[in-house]
This record gives structure tokens, sequence and C-alpha cells, in this order.
């Protein structure tokens, strides 16, 4: 019923507040489809774990455009979101609250998306790793997690990139 990237996001947005995975989980899978056939409630859930992450790191301006882009985005993907198992306008509701905070400045605490199907809570308690994780709060002493964009290994990435410039360069030098 639910595809695994989504569930994986939640897993990831409830049980560990892994922004910064959230954000790789559900862009690898928004890619899967061409470009004419991407989901935009993909994109509004994405930004929204963009934002926490930005908030939570105390980059207000990063947080407010993510989370009003979110905002924007999933206005016009009610439907969808009803698909997802979330509670459409709840979801709005505190988004608005979250982006009206963030402009007053008000320091980050955790967001929980309200998810109303739950059979999807089960599936996305039982695939956590500890149960009791599920809703948590950040967990502020870990820099790896707050940090991640700048902690983590990047050799995979850069590694591809590489071998994307020399595909571009042969292909230039083949065309006549």
């Amino acid at each position: 019923m639910y595809e695994q990237a989504y569930i994986d996001y939640l897993i990831y947005f409830h049980c560990d507040r892994d922004y910064f995975e959230c954000h790789e989980i559900l862009e690898e899978h928004w890619k899967k489809d061409p470009p004419t056939k991407r989901k935009n409630y993909w994109v509004g859930l994405i930004q929204i774990a963009v934002g926490l992450y930005h908030h939570r790191r105390g980059n207000f301006a990063g947080a407010a455009k993510m989370i009003s882009n979110a905002i924007k985005l999933l206005k016009n993907e009610q439907h969808d979101l009803q698909r997802l198992g979330l509670h459409k306008e709840e979801l709005i509701k505190q988004l608005l609250i979250r982006k009206n905070e963030i402009l007053d400045g008000k320091c980050y605490y955790s967001f929980n998306l309200p998810i109303i199907d739950q059979e999807l809570v089960t599936i996305c308690k039982t695939q956590c790793h500890d149960q009791k994780n599920w809703g948590n709060a950040s967990d502020f002493t870990n820099e790896y997690l707050i940090h991640k964009h700048t902690k983590r290994d990047r050799t995979d990435i850069i590694e591809e990139r590489k071998n994307q410039l020399e595909l571009r360069k042969s292909r230039k030098t083949e065309t006549p």
C-alpha cells in the first residue's frame, strides 16, 4: 500500500530525527520517475525535512524558506497527502505554526507529521530499529546527526560527480 521509500522517510523522521537521511531517501525515490511524471508531494515532504534540518542547526532563513515552499506545494497536493495517510489540514496548520515560530526566531523542537493511518504507524514502528525511539525528541548531543551534511563521508558522491564530468567531456569530444 505504501512505498518503502516513504516508510523509510517516516522512520528516519520520527525515530532518528535524521532529516538529512529523509531528504536523501525521498529524493532518490522522487528521481526514479521521469522528470515530467515526478510527484510534487514528494518534494513537499523533502522540503519539510530540509526545513527542520536547517531549523535545528539555527539556520532560520533556510528553514523559513523550505517550510514556506513546502506549504505552497502541499496545499495543492492535499488529496495525495490523505492517500499517504496524513491529516492534510493538520499538516498545513502545523507547518504554518512552525513557519511563524521560525520567523520569530524560536528554537527548534521535534516535529511529528500528523499520521492518521494507524496501520502505517504500526508498520513504521515495527520496522524502526528501536521502537522506543518512535516520536522521541531530537538528540542534541549527536553532533553527527545535527551537522550531517558537513561530517558525512562524501567519497561516493565526489566519485560519481567525477564520473559524470568525464562522461560529459567524452560526449563533447565525440560530437562533430
